[in-house]
């Protein structure tokens, strides 16, 4: 599942690459004031939950995504597929690492408490997470008048 997801973050932000520069950082009336301010959403939630993964509390992973976040959504699109093809390897390479991935985890989170998961729960998560707000891109797209492209999970299979 996180290959897809490292796949579907690719599509979605090669075909951006291909749209007029502007697009990334235009102001728009959605959850998100700008497609940049969606994909900085989309890394930072994927480092906390790898870095969460490794050790770190949410409050320090949140703390790190807090400091990262302006910094990131002022970058341009060729900037972010670097951190995104950089976090992915490390990503990857934490997972190839990972011997059992239903070992439990105790995740304190400041807002809700705590959540006893496991690491596959965590990726699943990171997974769902991005499907969720790369739909949030697509509906961006349309209304700046611009086709998305598929990330479906069936696409990638056929694919890989």
């Amino acid at each position: 599942m996180y290959d897809y997801n490292v796949w579907a973050n690719k599509e979605i932000i090669n075909h951006l690459k291909e749209l007029p520069e502007d697009i990334y950082h235009h102001d728009i009336q959605s959850g998100f004031s700008s497609i940049s301010q969606v994909l900085t959403h989309i890394y930072l939630v994927e480092q906390s939950w790898f870095e969460i993964l490794a050790g770190k509390t949410m409050k320090e992973a949140f703390a790190l995504a807090n400091q990262l976040q302006k910094e990131l959504e002022s970058i341009d699109i060729e900037e972010m597929l670097n951190l995104y093809d950089d976090l992915s390897l490390k990503n990857k390479s934490f997972l190839d690492q990972q011997e059992n991935m239903d070992q439990v985890i105790i995740v304190d989170n400041p807002y809700a408490g705590e959540l006893e998961t496991s690491i596959y729960e965590s990726v699943f998560h990171v997974v769902t997470h991005g499907n969720y707000h790369r739909g949030n891109i697509t509906t961006m797209l349309r209304q700046l008048g611009h086709p998305s492209v598929m990330q479906d999970y069936g696409l990638y299979l056929y694919k890989r």
